[in-house]
Parts: structure tokens; sequence; C-alpha cells
């Protein structure tokens, strides 16, 4: 097995969302990657010192450029009030995790996986997104449109209070009837909590 051009993280990666998308989370394999790259499994195990290492790098990833990253441009888009954007944010968060679970099922079901077993990469993850929500809420504030308080405990409080909408253990809810309704009765409740 020989590939001639040089090995990178991303290239790893790459092939590992394939792989993982092609047989699943737990019949994945990093023999099966290297396959892929046309490398042996040890040159693989040189950027990954483990397969858990390699599945958190993957989640890490995929949590950045598919959940982070688009919720990031609604924290710095100036259009619209604080509450529409944070309206939007958690639309975005709810709508995206949904999507994913619906369609992207493989990669779903690692990132459920690791949010169990990878408590730094969630944590992390988690403590972002508060972050991102305290901005807004903090210009919410400034603006004199949020009540005035601490930004980031506002913000862990409205993550927490609509996790049901976006964490990977209710996956299975958020195709039932009436989920629009009691989103809005959360986003109802909390906006009043603020305004």
């Amino acid at each position: 097995m020989s590939n001639d051009l040089p090995l990178t993280k991303e290239m790893i990666l790459d092939a590992a969302e394939q792989v993982l998308r092609r047989f699943g989370p737990d019949k994945t394999s990093v023999v099966d990657i290297a396959k892929v790259l046309q490398v042996s499994h040890g040159t693989v195990y040189r950027h990954y010192p483990s397969k858990a290492a390699l599945r958190e790098a993957v989640t890490e990833r995929w949590l950045v450029g598919c959940i982070s990253a688009p919720l990031a441009e609604i924290v710095h888009d100036e259009k619209g009030s604080a509450a529409e954007r944070l309206y939007l944010w958690l639309s975005t968060l709810r709508k995206s995790k949904r999507d994913y679970f619906m369609k992207d099922a493989e990669m779903f079901a690692m990132y459920a996986a690791e949010t169990q077993d990878s408590v730094e990469i969630v944590t992390a993850h988690v403590n972002h997104l508060i972050q991102q929500i305290a901005a807004i809420v903090e210009q919410g504030i400034l603006a004199k449109e949020f009540k005035p308080g601490q930004p980031e405990v506002i913000a862990r409080a409205i993550f927490l209070a609509t996790s049901r909408f976006h964490h990977p253990a209710h996956a299975k809810q958020w195709l039932s009837e009436g989920e629009e309704e009691d989103f809005r009765a959360v986003w109802e409740l909390l906006l009043r909590g603020i305004t």
C-alpha cells in the first residue's frame, strides 16, 4: 500500500468521515480509513494515536464546521434586533441538529456517542455555543432591548432551557407532532423573562 502524496491530518479526517458515513461509527476501523488513503494503518496512527482520538478529531471538526460556524454568522450579523437574532440562532441550531439527525445519520450517531464518551470536546463545544448566545444577549442589553443582567448567566440559562430541542439525547422527539409549538412556547417564555 503506498500513496505518494504527503498525508495530512485533514486528509485523514476527510477519509474518516467518508468511511464513517459508509459503515457507521461502530463498524469503522482505522484499517478501513487507511485503505481509503492507500497507506498502512500505522501511518494513520502516527497522526492520531488511537481510534478514539481520531473519532474525537472528526467529531470536533464536524461540531465546529457544521454547527458552530453557521451560528457565528448570526452572532456577527448586525441586521435585526437582538431578539430576532437570538430566535434565529436557536432556530438554526435546532434545525441543523434535526437535519443532521435525519440526513446524515452516521455522523450524527458518532456525535451522539461522543457526547457521552468525550466530555472535554462536548464541554468546549457547549461553552462556545453559550459564548455565542452571550454575545447576542450582551448586544440586546446594551441596546436596552433586554433587561440588565449578566450575559453569560442568561446565555447558559437559555441554552439549558432549550436543550430539549438540540441535545442529541432528545433526537427522536424532534420529529414528534407539536414540536414546533413546544419550541415557540419555550421561546416566548424565555423572551418574556429577558425583555
